[in-house]
């Protein structure tokens, strides 16, 4: 029991440290400058080094010392995680535009009409590029895609090791139970991340490096980046603590009262391999669950960014929803599923309507997902040019500022039209509370107005689309439910199809298929399809960075699209 105890204790840290990159993905791509392709890859890299090892060390099976290679594996899955915090510590501190200057920049956003003139401000120069800025970036990626190879070798004996492990020492009355325990966690840990994101996201991401008076940001600002690397040092230490039993655990245990030890008899892998392939009803649930997996991959790893985007929400509040409202609704979705298996004592012909049943419903909550949300907000030069209706173009008031195109501090102006940057509004003075935030642009050439011109307010228009969220909210987390009803009896219809001394072994090829087949490639196709609906690309030293807006119809059909085509695949 202690041992189970532990082990929950550590599978639980474990899906920390890889469910907590998914939640601070949206924060890292603008920190670092990525697309969602990259973060893509980069959130599904772990399976990589997963899926190269995990046959092998299945079929290690109880020739080794199980408790201690665990331990091992989670001293590396705890290294990784140190490493995946190390570029905030390798990077100098985050650097975004600003109209004030503060005490370690003295450059301005607003409209500059003579630059260099005597007491004028510097302006933001075209030639942001420090020459060791794009070395910088190729050392961060490096680190992160290293450290999360070896998050997913680390990983690899975690899981396997110690299911064979509790399932051979423990009596076959209380087995069952002790490995339901350890599967409820593995669905809890993700939930678990998102909460430690939404916690760690409210903190400014340099919180280490400057005082909180430097930051003139608040956590609603379209620039705010959040301490992502925090939750990375929790995830790695907690993960570090629940190593340590591990290595005090004895090779064998006395078994608890019950049967005697079972004996698999070994086959070679081939025929096994083609034996389990050739049966039409493994292959088949297994394909419906690659589609679910592929769904599910993209969901977990952008959600968050569209819930960001769609419906104008701090990066905190989206993960909040998220573990609270949509992970908690597939637990349910999953123990429905399970009790009413055990309730009918279903047939496998029941198993497979129960499924389909559940797809259906879940295909008809999920339709209506594709057109709840609004537009982009208008933006000056990027999905918005022509005020009068005579093509002026909207962007000719402010000619005479000169501004960077590289310059990025969203403001709203008065007239609902949101510029990327003061500058580009021909903003040339600002406001400021008596706690030196910003209050108000004004004289901002472009905006019509009271007096000489119009004035603005700082951040983003947003898209005003929520009265839309709470209907979407309830009805994702509704298709969620439904989705995850077929969880139980799928694995039931895999269990019970095939030969009963294949069982692992057909897990195993299972999980690998699900891995190769949509872990792996699921982010990175939902990556680039949402990086096919950016209007407005940020540029870093010539080279396309993070998003700045995307074209939110686009993003909403494109995102949920490839996510309701998954679940028809699956149905």
């Amino acid at each position: 029991q202690f041992f189970v105890f532990c082990h929950g204790l550590l599978q639980l840290s474990q899906l920390l440290v890889s469910g907590y990159l998914k939640s601070s993905i949206s924060t890292i791509e603008r920190r670092y400058g990525l697309s969602s392709q990259t973060s893509g890859l980069l959130a599904s890299f772990n399976e990589v080094g997963n899926t190269l090892l995990i046959v092998f060390v299945s079929y290690l099976g109880s020739r080794v010392h199980r408790p201690r290679l665990i331990g091992c594996g989670a001293l590396l899955v705890s290294l990784a995680g140190f490493l995946m915090a190390l570029p905030h510590f390798i990077t100098g501190p985050y650097d975004y535009d600003r109209s004030v200057p503060s005490t370690f920049s003295n450059t301005t956003d607003l409209c500059q009409p003579q630059p260099g003139a005597p007491g004028a401000w510097a302006n933001l120069s075209d030639a942001s590029c420090p020459p060791h800025a794009s070395r910088e970036n190729h050392e961060v990626l490096l680190v992160m895609f290293v450290a999360q190879a070896l998050l997913g070798i680390g990983g690899v004996p975690i899981q396997p090791f110690g299911i064979s492990y509790i399932d051979d020492f423990a009596s076959d009355r209380n087995s069952p139970l002790y490995l339901g325990i350890l599967f409820s966690l593995t669905v809890v840990g993700p939930g678990v991340a998102f909460m430690l994101g939404s916690a760690m996201l409210r903190f400014y991401v340099d919180i280490d490096k400057v005082s909180t008076a430097e930051v003139q940001l608040t956590n609603k600002d379209p620039r705010w980046v959040g301490a992502w690397w925090l939750g990375f040092l929790v995830a790695a230490s907690l993960v570090a603590l629940s190593s340590l039993p591990y290595f005090f655990f004895p090779r064998e245990m006395p078994k608890e009262v019950g049967e005697a030890l079972h004996t698999h008899r070994h086959l070679g892998f081939p025929v096994v391999l083609l034996r389990n392939l050739r049966h039409p009803v493994y292959l088949l649930v297994v394909l419906a669950q690659v589609n679910i997996s592929a769904m599910v991959a993209g969901l977990a790893t952008f959600m968050g960014k569209f819930l960001e985007r769609q419906f104008s929400l701090t990066a905190s509040l989206a993960n909040m929803i998220i573990g609270a409202v949509n992970i908690p609704g597939a637990m349910v979705g999953i123990v429905v599923g399970g009790a009413i298996l055990k309730r009918f004592q279903m047939s496998l012909r029941q198993c497979s309507a129960l499924c389909v049943l559940g797809m259906l419903l879940c295909l008809l909550t999920a339709f209506p997902l594709l057109f709840l949300g609004c537009p982009t907000q208008k933006v000056a030069g990027v999905t918005y040019w022509d005020r009068s209706g005579f093509g002026h173009h909207i962007l000719e008031c402010s000619a005479h500022c000169h501004c960077p195109e590289t310059g990025f501090n969203p403001i709203c102006g008065s007239d609902g039209v949101e510029y990327t940057s003061p500058c580009s509004a021909g903003c040339s003075s600002v406001h400021l509370h008596t706690d030196s935030s910003i209050q108000n642009y004004t004289r901002c050439s472009c905006i019509p107005g009271a007096g000489p011109a119009g004035f603005a307010r700082p951040g983003s228009c947003g898209t005003g689309c929520s009265h839309l969220f709470v209907p979407f909210v309830v009805l994702s987390c509704l298709a969620g439910i439904l989705a995850s009803t077929s969880h139980t009896p799928s694995f039931m219809l895999i269990l019970r199809s095939i030969q009963p001394e294949d069982k692992s072994f057909a897990v195993g090829i299972q999980f690998m298929l699900l891995r190769v087949l949509a872990w792996m490639p699921g982010p990175v196709l939902y990556g680039s399809a949402i990086d096919t609906t950016c209007m407005l690309w940020e540029r870093r030293c010539e080279r396309r960075a993070a998003c700045r807006y995307y074209n939110n119809t686009l993003f909403r059909h494109r995102y949920l699209g490839l996510q309701f085509f998954f679940e028809v695949g699956a149905f």
